[in-house]
């Protein structure tokens, strides 16, 4: 088993309250699916938590962060944690996910520990012993077919479940079964039972690590759960006229953009507050359809028109991002690509760029240009190109140094003393105005603002 790092694996083979210790769940289904765990989780058999707990500190520091839910948190060093727990029974007692009896219990069979586990390509466990797969729910084979099945009826306890699946069907490009589809209906009103900081945990999974976006957008509607983000559910059966989007209504159009973002090797590669924060953004951008969208006769053909959509859509991304508790620093950089997302139909002068820069912050305008490229490419049949109006703006703004950030201003209260100028309430004013005379071009440098402020001053004194 290469897969393990040879700090664990030493860790596991001379502890010996670890003779019964097995890795569960998601670095087992990484391996399974070609790629290396970034995370570990093992189950150990056979020992209580206070044994645990005092066998692991001999190897660093331990948390007892999950100590209700039998985990301990080992760290051996910068960026070296495993997660150690106590196999449990579970048994649901009230409403949330804080509503069960937890029973601690390090006898208890391996299938029976395996069958507590949500999905069936996370209920597989490897031996790190022997290097054997235990696999008592047909996981592997799930995985392989690419289908997302439940492990059990034990399934409906925790509704988180349900958002655990849209994530997991489109980090994995996974099918979900159709029994498991009609069981995810079947507790839609529970959605409440949820904390906030948990669907905002899934969502920002569901952001920052799809393969397949549309994947577990279409999970939403197959299960229904789509009723519990009217946002989304509002682009359902929304029109688009044919001739600009043959792909069909906003929701459709909407899922083929997030996985053409999800193919832009620059997104794959941001870190991954952006690739959350674009990916967002390309979800809400045409939020402000649904209240938008008319019938008109151009050009003596009746055509389906959103005049406004993109101003429209910041207060609706808002919503949604409010309903999934988003904190601020996402909303603001998601609001602002959502109200510009139409930016490159617009004249490309330094002027324009200039305030888009500013209007953004703050986000980038290479960051918009992403949200662009993805909306142009998600019109299938249309052949997925970067339109030459984004190039354009993106050259723009390399040539003005603004691709990355906003606009910082030239002239500061620091430069006003030095002109002789004495601190006051004008001093705001003053910075004020020279901000917005160097967005508009009439000047660029410390030269150029020392001209303007002189012109100024003048003119206070005539």
């Amino acid at each position: 088993m290469n897969w393990i790092p040879p700090e664990l694996a030493a860790i596991l083979a001379n502890t010996p309250q670890l003779q019964r210790a097995y890795l569960v769940g998601g670095c087992v289904r990484d391996v399974l699916h070609g790629s290396m765990p970034k995370d570990f989780d093992i189950e150990v058999f056979g020992a209580t938590y206070e044994q645990l707990a005092d066998a692991l500190g001999r190897w660093g520091r331990t948390d007892l962060v999950g100590r209700s839910f039998g985990v301990i948190k080992l760290t051996t060093g910068p960026g070296h944690t495993y997660d150690f727990s106590i196999p449990r029974r579970d048994s649901k007692s009230g409403a949330g996910h804080r509503g069960f009896v937890i029973e601690f219990d390090p006898g208890i069979p391996l299938e029976d520990a395996a069958r507590r586990r949500d999905y069936t390509i996370n209920s597989l466990m490897a031996d790190p012993r022997t290097g054997a797969i235990l696999d008592f729910f047909g996981g592997e084979n799930d995985l392989q077919k690419r289908v997302l099945r439940h492990t059990g009826p034990a399934f409906v306890e925790d509704p988180l479940r349900v958002l655990r699946g849209m994530q997991f069907a489109a980090r994995f490009d996974l099918v979900p079964a159709s029994e498991t589809v009609e069981l995810c209906r079947r507790i839609k009103a529970t959605y409440p039972e949820l904390a906030v900081e948990r669907v905002r945990e899934e969502w920002f999974k569901w952001a920052a690590s799809s393969v397949r976006p549309s994947v577990g957008l279409n999970f939403l509607v197959a299960t229904e759960w789509v009723d519990h983000y009217p946002e989304i559910k509002a682009l359902i059966e929304t029109p688009q006229d044919p001739e600009w989007h043959p792909e069909g209504d906003v929701f459709i159009h909407t899922t083929h953009c997030c996985d053409a973002l999800a193919r832009q090797g620059e997104w794959k590669l941001a870190e991954s507050e952006s690739r959350i924060a674009w990916m967002l953004a390309v979800l809400s951008h045409d939020m402000g359809k649904p209240a938008c969208t008319r019938e008109e006769i151009k050009r003596g053909r009746r055509c389906i028109v959103s005049p406004g959509h993109d101003e429209a859509g910041g207060p609706v991304a808002e919503m949604f991002l409010n309903r999934i508790n988003a904190p601020v620093a996402i909303r603001q950089r998601v609001v602002p690509l959502v109200v510009n997302h139409m930016a490159h139909l617009q004249s490309v002068t330094d002027r324009a760029v200039r305030r888009l820069a500013r209007r953004l912050a703050p986000e980038s305008i290479q960051g918009l240009c992403h949200v662009m490229t993805a909306d142009s490419m998600g019109r299938p049949p249309k052949p997925p190109v970067v339109p030459e109006t984004v190039k354009q703006l993106l050259a723009k703004a390399g040539e003005l140094q603004l691709k990355d950030s906003a606009p910082k201003p030239i002239l500061l209260g620091r430069h006003l003393v030095d002109f002789g100028m004495v601190p006051g309430p004008q001093f705001r004013r003053i910075l004020a105005a020279a901000f917005e005379a160097q967005l508009e071009g009439e000047f660029n440098d410390f030269e150029g603002a020392g001209i303007w402020l002189a012109t100024l001053q003048k003119s206070l004194k005539d």
